[in-house]
């Protein structure tokens, strides 16, 4: 008979079609369980990610207040860290002249804030650009970004004392919180270095330095030398 099965043959194209609608939606509902799990997998890291960030940061800028110590003549170190260099160098920007070095190393685990080593007179500074070394090297004043505090300590008259500020591979940055011709007291805060660095003081040969290689000190509390 004419035409015979054809709404059959209808109906069954439109079972067929029905069919495959049915197993796209089915396809793209497992695939969204799978995206899903995965999105909520991925936020649950972040989140993990974000909680240890913050609390690094916080551990990072933690800020002591140093136990400083009294008496005549103390330099106390600027820095908290390791002491891995004592010697005699020369500095020609503000002792003008040889002078003993104390270097000290900072980790990423050491405290950042820096300590002014003597009270006086903030009588130079000077920033220099440069590049982010290693500072585990003890020359890498030499090369790398660096900030210079120059004292003239109230108790010595016409002693100097100078802090080298060193950015290392990882720090970036250095802030300043002491500015040219401020009077300030010793232990006081005087800069913020970001992630590893270096920290170095420069003293008068007849000082007497108080620490030896390898001790760990505390800036703003440590003595790690003697004004004669």
């Amino acid at each position: 008979m004419k035409h015979s099965g054809k709404a059959r043959k209808a109906a069954f194209s439109l079972i067929l079609w029905t069919l495959v609608l049915l197993g796209l939606l089915l396809l793209a509902g497992l695939l969204a369980v799978v995206l899903g799990s995965f999105l909520v997998s991925a936020a649950v890291a972040l989140v993990l990610f974000w909680v240890v960030f913050v609390g690094f940061t916080l551990y990072f800028f933690r800020d002591p207040s140093p136990r400083v110590p009294t008496g005549q003549g103390l330099v106390l170190s600027p820095g908290h860290g390791k002491v891995d260099v004592i010697d005699e160098t020369t500095e020609s920007e503000f002792i003008d002249g040889p002078c003993k070095r104390i270097s000290i190393f900072l980790s990423v685990f050491d405290v950042h804030v820096q300590n002014v080593p003597v009270t006086g007179r903030l009588a130079f500074y000077r920033y220099q650009e440069g590049q982010f070394l290693n500072a585990i090297n003890a020359d890498c004043a030499t090369h790398n970004e660096n900030a210079l505090f120059g004292f003239e300590p109230h108790e010595r008259d016409g002693a100097k004392v100078g802090v080298r500020l060193i950015a290392g591979l990882i720090a970036r940055r250095i802030v300043p919180w002491a500015a040219l011709g401020d009077e300030v007291v010793r232990g006081e805060r005087l800069s913020l270095i970001q992630f590893g660095s270096r920290v170095e003081i420069y003293l008068p040969l007849s000082a007497q330095v108080q620490v030896k290689l390898g001790d760990r000190v505390k800036g703003g509390e440590t003595v790690v030398a003697q004004l004669t």
